[in-house]
């Protein structure tokens, strides 16, 4: 057991010494300069106590009016210097401190960007991130909630070591003339040593029922991460869902199962019952030393200034120690979510990122190709991938056609680099793809998944993924697609925000519009590969198989790929991959293909027929 609480304190001063950096990392100046503030505060009210102590002193010693006037002045000057002080540091605190939950958002986003897409990828990583988001907008826990218990703590460790220093001689100072009873034992050694141990047993008490109810508000706090989702899930409710199918309803009543009276009647329960006898025994000891340093008066070992001096500074030492105590509990509740936070930024990346440098070329002469590529995800053993070889001819459309699962998307996630190959190689004009610069790589590559997305900008900014962009080379790819009627009929054009969630004004385009922006989007990065991954999986077979076709006159010289599991979309393609399976069953273009009447790629053809007779 010894052993255990060793390793478990080690742990949390680790974890301490981590989120000092973390926040640190994170917040910055802001942090910076909660630290200092913390820390200067605490020296004005303890300057005044000290400062008032003197002049009470010397008024009871009659001293002359000059010392007095001299005391007066220290006293107004040094208030008035810390209260600059303190409005500097403040204002600076707010000066940074109004970004704050930005920097918190930025930070999480750029974890992610440098994240192993892997990872993006695995279930239970997004699980670790969704709670680590719930924890902190339910119980702000994690890294938000450090953030105010370690400067407020380091608030009351500063007015503990003040308070200390100059209470220091109420112990050790005593009267010259000689007492009996409870005043003889106020003047001498003893007293001070049972109000010292009097003292400790009050921090012994704060220390455990601030943990004590510390854990058992935490085990409350966590049952309010499911009223967080659900709140989060009714935020995303759109009005016509409310409207047409009450989904508000739904949410309600899962607010009424979470019983929020019984909630708040257990929290105020353990809030009273350990507060109530923390605070009972904080009065009994206040109430001894305040009895203790007027005895000190009364025999004369100290004078009356002190009283104000002392009465003070103990009395602040003591609720210090209790806040001490109550900040040590709750950044030892706070450890779980620090650490799964630790976790979760600390995801290793893998990934060898290369140090080849991809060749500009003005002739775009890429040539790709996939030697023996073997591949299976992370945490399976089940290969979605098998012995895939494959060459791409520069500038030719190339089709990839299979059932859902046969390995198409999990190809091009290998060929775009999202994954590297368990067995194989993919080989950039004869050279691993893996001994290229990543970034390098990726610059190659344009993209529109089947799951694209369309963010709440401005249509500008949705194709270009720019906030500097050029205007006349996004008109461009807007004329490409075919969107430029549409476009030019809004009042703020290419500026038009995309959906409402922002702005009233915002325009909602339809599928087929959403997806020619996408489109757009890939055309505007300028590749020299373009590849379609199913974005129009949510059409009729006709609009895609018009959608590609069109998307086919636009893309010029490029090599672009086109993956679907109708076949109708491809066959202007110059060559077709066949994929069942995870293999490449059968290669070569629409008529070779269909000629096959025992091949796969005839057997999904006329499985398709019905769906495009008309087209043809």
């Amino acid at each position: 057991m010894k052993n255990k609480k060793e390793v478990s304190l080690k742990k949390f001063c680790k974890n301490t010494v981590r989120g000092f950096k973390l926040c640190y990392k994170i917040y910055g100046k802001f942090y910076v300069w909660n630290i200092i503030s913390a820390f200067v505060s605490q020296f004005t009210p303890l300057f005044t106590l000290y400062m008032s102590s003197l002049v009470v002193d010397s008024l009871a010693e009659s001293k002359d009016i000059d010392y007095l006037l001299k005391l007066a002045l220290i006293a107004v000057l040094g208030q008035f210097g810390l209260m600059l002080v303190q409005r500097i540091i403040r204002r600076q605190v707010n000066v940074y401190g109004s970004d704050q939950w930005r920097m918190d958002t930025l930070y999480y986003l750029k974890v992610q960007n440098n994240m192993q897409y892997a990872h993006l990828e695995d279930n239970d990583i997004r699980m670790k991130y969704e709670t680590i988001m719930t924890n902190k907008y339910a119980t702000s826990a994690g890294v938000a909630r450090f953030l105010w218990l370690s400067t407020t703590a380091i608030s009351h460790i500063t007015r503990i070591i003040l308070s200390v220093t100059l209470s220091v001689s109420l112990f050790t100072t005593f009267s010259d003339n000689s007492y009996d009873g409870f005043l003889g034992f106020v003047n001498s050694p003893y007293a001070a040593i049972f109000l010292i141990v009097l003292i400790i047993s009050n921090v012994v008490v704060s220390v455990y029922t601030n943990n004590t109810s510390a854990k058992k508000m935490e085990n409350e706090f966590r049952s309010l991460a499911k009223s967080n989702v659900i709140y989060s899930a009714y935020g995303k409710i759109k009005g016509n869902d409310m409207a047409i199918f009450g989904m508000n309803k739904i949410i309600s009543r899962e607010f009424d199962k979470m019983k929020k009276p019984v909630y708040v009647e257990r929290t105020k329960r353990i809030a009273i019952r350990y507060g109530a006898f923390e605070t009972v025994w904080n009065y009994i000891v206040t109430a001894l030393l305040f009895i203790f340093i007027g005895a000190k008066v009364y025999v004369g070992a100290i004078g009356i200034g002190s009283f104000i001096l002392y009465n003070g500074t103990v009395s602040k030492f003591i609720t210090s120690v209790a806040g001490v105590a109550a900040m040590v509990g709750k950044l030892i509740m706070n450890n779980v979510h620090l650490e799964n936070t630790f976790e979760y930024i600390n995801l290793s990346n893998d990934m060898y990122k290369g140090s080849l440098s991809v060749e500009k070329r003005d002739d775009i002469n890429y040539e790709i190709e996939f030697r023996n590529v073997s591949f299976k995800y992370p945490g399976t053993d089940k290969y979605v991938l098998k012995n895939v070889s494959t060459k791409f001819d520069i500038g030719k459309k190339l089709a990839i056609v299979g059932e859902n699962g046969s390995g198409k998307t999990t190809f091009v996630k290998l060929l775009c680099r999202l994954y590297d190959p368990d067995e194989g190689k993919i080989l950039l004009n004869g050279i691993d793809i893996t001994k290229y610069k990543y970034d390098e790589y990726i610059r190659i590559m344009s993209v529109v998944f089947q799951d694209y997305n369309l963010f709440s900008f401005s249509v500008a900014h949705n194709i270009s993924a720019e906030l500097d962009y050029d205007k006349e080379k996004v008109l461009s790819c807007i004329e490409k697609v075919g969107l430029t009627d549409r476009i030019s009929q809004l009042e703020k054009g290419v500026d038009a925000c995309i959906n409402r969630d922002y702005e009233n004004d915002g325009v909602d385009f339809s599928g087929g519009e959403s997806q020619k922006l996408a489109i757009a989007r890939a055309l505007y990065k300028d590749s020299p590969f373009i590849i379609l991954d199913e974005p129009t999986a949510a059409l009729d077979p006709l609009a895609e198989a018009e959608i590609y076709s069109h998307f086919n006159t636009i893309v010029d010289n490029k090599t672009a790929i086109f993956i679907s599991h109708r076949l109708s979309s491809c066959r202007f393609c110059d060559n077709i991959l066949v994929f069942h399976n995870g293999e490449i069953i059968e290669e070569g273009n629409h008529d070779t293909l269909v000629s096959n009447e025992n091949g796969k790629y005839f057997e999904l053809w006329n499985a398709q027929a019905k769906y495009y007779k008309d087209e043809e």
